[in-house]
C-alpha cells in the first residue's frame, strides 16, 4: 500500500469519524432543545390550571399564537407590557429558545411581579428575561434596543402611550401585537384609530370570538 492510498484511506476515516461526532452532537442539541420544550409546556399546563385566577392570563390558544408569531419573525428582542404571572411571557420564551432572542417585560404589581419570577425559574427561561418592575409608562424609556415585538397587555387605557412612546423603536417589519382589542372603551377604539389609519402601519384583528389580538406591522417601506 503506497503513502498516498493509505493517507487518502487516514483522511476517509477522519472525515467521516468527524461527521459521526457533529451528527451526534446534533442529535444531543435535538433531544436537549425538545426535553426543554416538553418542561416548559409542562410548566404552561400548571399555569394554566392553578394560577388564571386574578392574574389576567391570555388564553392557551392566544399563548400559542404568541409563540407562533415569534418564531415566524425569528424576534431577538421581544418587549411585554403587562407580565401578571409571567405565563404569556413563557409562551414567548418558548420561541424564543429556538431564535436565541430575549424578553423584556414590564409588571407594576410587586407581587405578580414576583411570582413571575419564580414562574420563570421553575420554566427555566429566567436566563432570557429581564423583568422590569415599576410604571411601565415611565420605565419604558430605559429600552434602547430594536424591538421586533411589541405585546401590549396591561391598562388598556395605555395603550395610546406604549404605542407613542415604542413604535420609534419597533424594527421595520416588526409587529405590534395588542391582547383585549374586543374591548371597546373610548380609550381603546383611540388605540384602534391609530393602528388603522397610520399608513406607515397594517393591522389585522384575529381571535376576536374571544379577547382578541390586534396584529400591526410596521411597513418596511412606509408611504
Amino acid at each position: 500500500m503506497n503513502t498516498r492510498f493509505r493517507m487518502a484511506i487516514g483522511l476517509a476515516i477522519f472525515t467521516g469519524t468527524g461527521l459521526m461526532f457533529a451528527a451526534l452532537a446534533a442529535g444531543d442539541k435535538e433531544a436537549t432543545a425538545a426535553k426543554a420544550e416538553q418542561h416548559i409546556l409542562a410548566v404552561l399546563t400548571d399555569l394554566n390550571e392553578n394560577q388564571r385566577q386574578g392574574n389576567m392570563n391570555c388564553t392557551e390558544e392566544d399563548g400559542r399564537f404568541l409563540r407562533v408569531l415569534t418564531e415566524a419573525v425569528n424576534a431577538q428582542h421581544v418587549v411585554e407590557i403587562g407580565t401578571s404571572n409571567g405565563y404569556s411571557g413563557i409562551w414567548f420564551c418558548l420561541a424564543l429558545q429556538g431564535t436565541g432572542g430575549k424578553l423584556t417585560t414590564f409588571e407594576i404589581n410587586a407581587g405578580r411581579a414576583a411570582l413571575a419570577r419564580e414562574n420563570f425559574k421553575r420554566a427555566g427561561v429566567d436566563n432570557r428575561v429581564t423583568l422590569i418592575e415599576g410604571d411601565a409608562h415611565q420605565e419604558v424609556v430605559r429600552i434602547n434596543e430594536p424591538i421586533d415585538i411589541l405585546f401590549l397587555d396591561a391598562d388598556k387605557e395605555g395603550y395610546i402611550d406604549y404605542l407613542d412612546k415604542l413604535l420609534p423603536k419597533v424594527r421595520p417589519g416588526g409587529l405590534i401585537l395588542a391582547h383585549n382589542t374586543t374591548n371597546l372603551a373610548s380609550s381603546m377604539r383611540d388605540y384602534l384609530k391609530a393602528v388603522t389609519t397610520n399608513p406607515a402601519l397594517e393591522t389585522v384583528f384575529v381571535h376576536q370570538h374571544d379577547q382578541g389580538i390586534g396584529i400591526t406591522l410596521k411597513k418596511r417601506l412606509a408611504p
